[in-house]
């Protein structure tokens, strides 16, 4: 049995942790705080809901988010989504309006950060999807309807 391919993973695993360790030390990255984590966010049902549990008021529809999404998903298990915005955005979440937890992914930009970010997120059924970018302490939105189908048969 030849194991010089599992000697050099295994070597590629061991720089990559002594890398990260180092980062980590130096103050570089840090573990994801629980407390940083909006857990009440993720459990709410609406539009509205989310966006007040994130700490904003009233959304306004705008030309400068855009919400790349399919019209129609074959699997509503991996629904490619991008959000991007000419807007100097802080934050941009990603919402499913029929999902039993609205909110599917949240976003904080840092200063200088490029607005832009692609997930893909789980469909349950077919839905509007709301692109919520935060910019100018504001809450802006897009939304566009995709349409889940079971395994590509367009139902």
């Amino acid at each position: 049995m030849d194991t010089t391919g599992m000697n050099a993973s295994r070597r590629q695993m061991l720089q990559f942790s002594a890398v990260f360790g180092l980062m980590a030390a130096a103050g570089l990255i840090s573990p994801v705080q629980a407390a940083d984590w909006n857990k009440a966010a993720f459990e709410g049902k609406s539009l509205d809901e989310v966006v007040k549990l994130l700490g904003g008021g009233a959304t306004e529809k705008s030309a400068a988010v855009t919400l790349n999404a399919p019209d129609i998903a074959e699997n509503g298990a991996v629904v490619p989504i991008g959000v991007s915005t000419t807007l100097k955005a802080e934050q941009i979440a990603i919402l499913v309006e029929k999902n039993p937890n609205a909110l599917a992914a949240q976003f904080s930009l840092s200063d200088g950060a490029e607005p832009f970010v692609s997930t893909r997120v789980k469909m349950g059924q077919s839905s509007n999807v709301h692109a919520v970018v935060k910019a100018d302490g504001k809450w802006y939105v897009a939304t566009r309807e995709v349409k889940v189908t079971l395994g590509g048969c367009g139902g």
